[in-house]
């Protein structure tokens, strides 16, 4: 029912001192390589150094080698996340600035109009006026025809759209 002993049984090591000390250190260090990456690195390097060493603490090699993996991974996972945080930001607040500053012009247009110009109204009030209207008559190009005075005074009677208009109609 029990298995057979082996002939012969090793009786079990005492550790005292210093061996019991450099033993405990062994076992933190597996438990700490984890979580520290310079850790890790020290002591893979100090296993390296001595194949009979990392022979015997095969595990703790493998610990390191799997912590620096992590710490490795979790760097280009910034990385990333960085990249894209920066994109957003830009997106967000640099492009739209710059496009503010070229686009002013735009901006501008797009505003609503804040006042009416009191000419429009004069204008209209006048060419109501039979005088006025047989005057301005009198200038039309087909001065002939009712209908092109009507069409004349509209035109003259709507306000420029753009500031750029209106300084290209005074140097003409």
């Amino acid at each position: 029912m029990f298995p057979e002993k082996p002939d012969k049984v090793r009786p079990r090591a005492k550790r005292f001192g210093v061996e019991f000390e450099e033993e405990r250190a062994w076992v933190s260090f597996y438990r700490r390589v984890r979580h520290d990456v310079t850790l890790a690195t020290e002591v893979l390097s100090q296993l390296e150094a001595d194949p009979e060493m990392k022979r015997t603490h095969l595990a703790l090699v493998l610990c390191c080698k799997e912590s620096l993996r992590g710490h490795k991974a979790r760097q280009a996972r910034n990385k990333r996340i960085g990249q894209f945080v920066r994109w957003l930001c830009h997106g967000l607040f640099a492009a739209p600035l710059r496009m503010m500053r070229r686009g002013a012009d735009i901006a501008v247009e797009c505003l609503p109009e804040t006042a009416k110009e009191p000419a429009v109204s004069q204008v209209r009030r006048l060419t109501r006026e039979a005088e006025f209207a047989q005057a301005q008559s009198a200038f039309a190009p087909n001065a002939g025809s009712p209908e092109a005075a009507p069409a004349a005074t509209q035109t003259e009677a709507s306000p420029p759209r753009s500031p750029r208009g209106q300084t290209a109609r005074s140097a003409a």
